[in-house]
């Protein structure tokens, strides 16, 4: 697979990471299963969900692929009185992305961004790269720096 944007993004700040190619299911496009695929252990690579407050203005949740996010938690969060995960057929339009291939990096604007609190159990977590089939493995911490992302209790 040749670069994604995310590959090249971090790539121009010198951060480290490691990707992980696989096959895509078109039929089974969980992140459960492509943490199957990879081999690396579901609470260790985070979805990225995109949400929309009552207020209009949007909000990134990373959350381990195998865990639900918890939407009153994720609105108390950023001070919204509701959230809601946006249409997906609005997702390429707003973050470039496809469902199954969003990252929390590189979207066409920086939203505000929260990652999980079980991130940082980790030496390293999963995202996607920005494309279906492709993960990238980076420390916890090198995320949150470079999303100005905030560790918080998202899940149920």
């Amino acid at each position: 697979m040749q670069k994604t944007n995310v590959h090249r993004l971090l790539d121009a700040v010198g951060i480290s990471y490691t990707s992980v190619e696989y096959e895509v299911d078109e039929k089974d496009l969980s992140g459960v299963h492509a943490a199957e695929l990879t081999g690396i252990p579901a609470e260790q690579v985070f979805k990225t969900l995109v949400l929309q407050g009552s207020s209009g203005e949007y909000i990134v949740c990373c959350i381990p692929v195998a865990e639900e996010l918890d939407l009153k938690k994720a609105a108390r969060i950023c001070g919204e009185k509701k959230v809601d995960l946006i249409p997906v057929k609005n997702l390429p339009a707003l973050t470039g992305y496809i469902r199954g291939g969003c990252s929390p990096m590189g979207m066409k604007k920086q939203f505000p961004t929260y990652i999980d609190e079980t991130a940082e159990l980790f030496d390293t977590i999963g995202v996607s790269a920005g494309a279906r089939g492709c993960q990238v493995l980076l420390k916890p911490g090198d995320l949150l720096e470079f999303v100005a992302a905030k560790l918080a209790d998202l899940t149920v």
